[in-house]
């Protein structure tokens, strides 16, 4: 362990984020400008920093990559409410809540204004486009002063995501920090290009993915999930006291998942949900046409955990209703 995350030799030197000296010992705010609106209302991202003297890890916990993703926002928000960095033995830790302030204002994936995706522009570009240069925030100003990230997300439009985490399957320092979290599912998902994992691990930089939830509807099970995969990596890594606190008895490794897709369109009534164990053969559902005519039902083609479902109660043709964890490893 010790070899994997020994960062003490860079520890000295002093923290000074966007030109603002940290002050060991306490919680300081930084303000930083991330443009302006239409209207000229400027829109700054807030970094809360708390620095220990002791020397540690610096981690960065960063929600709202996709602005209408608000359980990952509130996760990261109610760790501060709940002032779970109070006792923090070393390190640092950076906690941003919200980087896509344009989306969460618009309640939309994107960067409003420019359609694009915040997590498929990085690591941003000073003269790029408006989501290249929030991305750009992260990459020039936090990452250089951190060890490791967990990035807070949720399912998108109406897809539930089971709370899981996703890390790279040859990035070892990450695949340790993801045991820590206690999380009854974690992934191995390949990078994204452009995304804010891959950004970070080109610089060496382990990170790992939350996913909880779906899009703008707060779910209890991911908040709680996420502040308790905060506190167990403090713990695991000894910036907190005590010992990492698994709530799942049994942990499951997902090596290879598939979507199951709606096989005709209509009013989708799901039996199964995720966090469900399925047998090949089960049914599912049943998708129903409007008029009462016609009912199919919907047929699980593999065995596993359904790590992810539709909410969604109309799907056309090729929907995805079901995401099943076929091919895993329980821990």
């Amino acid at each position: 362990m010790s070899e994997l995350f020994d960062f003490t030799k860079e520890y000295e030197k002093e923290l000074i984020l966007d030109d603002e000296i940290i002050i060991p010992e306490s919680i300081q705010t930084v303000r930083i400008n991330a443009g302006k609106i239409p209207s000229g209302n400027r829109i700054n991202v807030f970094a809360h920093v708390l620095r220990k003297n002791e020397a540690g890890p610096t981690m960065l916990i960063l929600g709202g990559v996709h602005g209408n993703e608000i359980n990952g926002i509130e996760i990261v928000r109610r760790s501060l409410e709940q002032n779970i960095y109070d006792n923090l033995k070393r390190g640092t830790v950076i906690v941003v809540p919200l980087l896509n302030v344009y989306g969460f204002i618009n309640f939309s994936r994107y960067v409003s204004t420019d359609g694009k995706d915040v997590n498929r522009s990085f690591p941003g570009h000073l003269n790029g486009s408006l989501a290249s240069r929030v991305a750009r925030i992260i990459t020039r100003k936090i990452l250089p002063h951190v060890d490791f990230a967990i990035d807070f997300h949720t399912g998108g439009d109406t897809r539930y995501n089971f709370p899981q985490i996703r890390y790279a399957k040859k990035d070892v320092r990450a695949a340790t920090l993801a045991r820590f979290t206690g999380t009854k599912y974690m992934m191995e998902q390949p990078y994204i290009a452009h995304s804010f994992r891959k950004s970070a691990s080109d610089v060496g930089i382990p990170a790992l993915v939350f996913e909880g939830g779906e899009s703008i509807r707060l779910d209890q099970l991911s908040i709680d999930t996420g502040l308790s995969v905060i506190q167990n990596v403090l713990k695991g890594l000894n910036m907190l006291d005590g010992e990492p606190q698994f709530k799942n008895q049994d942990q499951y490794l997902i090596h290879k998942s598939t979507w199951l897709r709606a096989s005709t369109p209509g009013l989708f009534i799901w039996e199964k949900r995720s966090g469900d164990y399925v047998n090949r053969g089960d049914k599912l559902g049943e998708i129903k046409d409007p008029y009462g005519n016609r009912s199919d039902d919907v047929i699980a083609k593999y065995s596993g955990h359904i790590i992810g479902h539709n909410n969604g109660c109309v799907v056309s043709l090729g929907d995805a209703l079901f995401h099943i964890g076929r091919d895993y490893t329980k821990l």
